[in-house]
């Protein structure tokens, strides 16, 4: 077994780990949070971090009403102008807690008088130095260069945060089912695998839309890393406003649904994609569609980017072996990547 498939099955005790150790972190940002009342939060972030602070806009501007912007590091570190961010709350994430790039945007933030969190699998990194509040991730050591179980913590440390700012009983009790919900995700992987048998790999489309627009970019950037396709991840609505053009026998497009508000149209365009002569696969939580490798968490709707991911994992994983790719070590990347 490769060491990101081993890193894979290591979400589910990743998950309880975290919600067993970390939530005094969660609690002492969110109530500095709430003091500040900030004007709204900032994140700044690289690669699978970035993907994980999409799934955080979508779940702060939701369920907490906060407006969230994405950072773009180089107008501080290239250009030597960032914005204004006194008023804000400043959340820097960063696996390795050693992007410099990141690490600018949250001293730069604390610089301003601006609060500032830091997301880390390290707690001695710089970036956790230069931070206010740090929440661990509480990952263990991740060999592999594709981030998996750290992408994981992620985005279960957002929902943490968000649910401890605005608690909400049946979120709880879905982090609560959260570790049994992830080793059920990973009781598909034999069906994950025949997808991945079946794959056309001439060019890839990853669609979603909401909570899992965040898990199609990780989706599309683990396809690009450890199978050397050349995936491009959608919005669905985007994707209709002109990508769609592309659809014709030799594109694969692999949707990513769960329950909720786009289901039927989600539904709807997987149907004119194979009217086009698209080959359309389908991973879905919770929200049975034919012919999908499909499953039910039994989670509220923004915490399905957790199993989902788990699931986009192992569809990477498995592709890549099939290509006769090793998928811990892509060529010309390291498990460090310095940006600036």
């Amino acid at each position: 077994m490769n060491r990101f498939r081993s890193e894979i099955g290591e979400e589910p005790a990743t998950a309880a780990r975290l919600l067993e150790r970390s939530r005094p972190a969660v609690a002492a940002a969110a109530r500095s949070i709430r003091a500040r009342r900030p004007a709204g939060l900032v994140i700044a972030a690289r690669g699978s971090s970035d993907h994980a602070g999409l799934y955080g806009k979508y779940l702060f501007e939701i369920r907490n009403r906060v407006s969230v912007a994405l950072a773009a590091p180089s107008a501080l570190t290239h250009y030597g102008s960032g914005p204004r961010l006194e008023r804000h709350c400043v959340i820097g994430i960063s696996q390795s807690g050693s992007s410099p790039d990141v690490v600018a945007v949250v001293a730069d933030a604390r610089r301003q008088g601006a609060l500032t969190v830091a997301l880390t699998n390290d707690p001695a990194s710089e970036l956790a130095r230069q931070a206010q509040h740090v929440i661990p991730l509480e990952a263990g050591q991740e060999l592999s260069v594709p981030a998996s179980k750290t992408f994981l913590a992620t985005l279960l440390a957002l929902a943490l945060l968000s649910q401890e700012l605005d608690p909400d009983p049946e979120l709880e009790a879905g982090l609560g089912r959260l570790p049994g919900a992830l080793e059920a995700a990973l009781e598909l992987e034999p069906r994950i695998q025949d997808l991945a048998a079946g794959l056309g790999t001439e060019h890839l489309v990853v669609l979603g839309r909401g909570y899992q627009l965040a898990t199609a970019g990780e989706l599309a950037l683990k396809l690009l890393e450890t199978c050397y396709l050349p995936a491009q991840a959608y919005s669905t609505a985007d994707f209709r406003h002109g990508p769609i053009a592309v659809a014709d026998p030799g594109l694969t497009a692999i949707l990513l649904q769960s329950a909720g508000p786009f289901q039927a149209d989600n539904a709807q365009l997987a149907t004119e994609l194979a009217g086009l002569g698209a080959q359309v696969a389908v991973l879905a939580d919770g929200a049975p569609t034919e012919g999908a490798v499909a499953f039910d968490s039994g989670l509220p709707e923004a915490l399905t980017p957790l199993p989902m991911g788990l699931a986009a994992h192992l569809l990477a994983c498995h592709l890549a072996v099939r290509l006769g790719l090793d998928p811990d070590r892509p060529r010309t990347l390291r498990k460090i990547t310095q940006t600036w």
